[in-house]
């Protein structure tokens, strides 16, 4: 347990951690947003639509949910060079911001490597962990999350990777309605 005097000179020290500015921040690429071929958590709809045309993806199809007419289920199908094969998009929108986005196929022997080499490059090296048959490399920066998962599974390796940004998932949770002022699923039916 940290005494008060440390506990404020260890908050002190990380303030100014992230207070002070890097002198080589211009020349590296910003590794804040985190993103994947063009996705990245936080992004509106429409930007999400606009990059799945430019990748030659199908249409965004969404569902409002019936619960919090605030959050949308879409979903898309694209294929692309660089991801290996046809990719499954799903995202979860609340007030149309991505709270998380997923992409997920079956994907070719070399390309997870591929998919793995990008993001270390980007976003540095991390050990990866290992739950069972599945292991991940995950990032985190500034309230958002990028992870790859991957695992055998019959005929190869279906892989992932989910980007979710905390910020947009809090906002939600701090506004949603609680749940006793929620209308019960049969009254919101009717």
């Amino acid at each position: 347990m940290l005494i008060p005097g440390r506990a404020i000179a260890l908050a002190s020290l990380v303030l100014l951690l992230v207070a002070v500015p890097a002198t080589v921040a211009s020349a590296q690429p910003d590794t804040t947003a985190l993103e994947f071929l063009g996705f990245r958590a936080g992004a509106r709809l429409d930007e999400l639509s606009a990059q799945l045309q430019r990748m030659g993806g199908g249409p965004l199809r969404c569902r409002r949910s019936r619960v919090d007419r605030r959050v949308m289920e879409c979903r898309a199908s694209l294929r692309e060079p660089q991801l290996g094969g046809v990719v499954e998009l799903w995202v979860s929108a609340i007030d149309s911001a991505a709270g998380v986005i997923t992409l997920s196929g079956l994907v070719a022997p070399d390309q997870l490597d591929r998919w793995r080499q990008v993001l270390q490059d980007r976003y540095g090296r991390v050990g990866p962990r290992v739950q069972g048959a599945q292991r991940m490399l995950q990032w985190v920066r500034r309230g958002r999350m990028l992870r790859l998962t991957w695992r055998l599974e019959g005929l190869g390796k279906v892989a992932s990777v989910s980007l979710v940004d905390g910020r947009v998932l809090d906002d939600w949770g701090r506004t949603r309605p609680s749940p006793a002022a929620r209308p019960l699923a049969r009254e919101a039916g009717a």
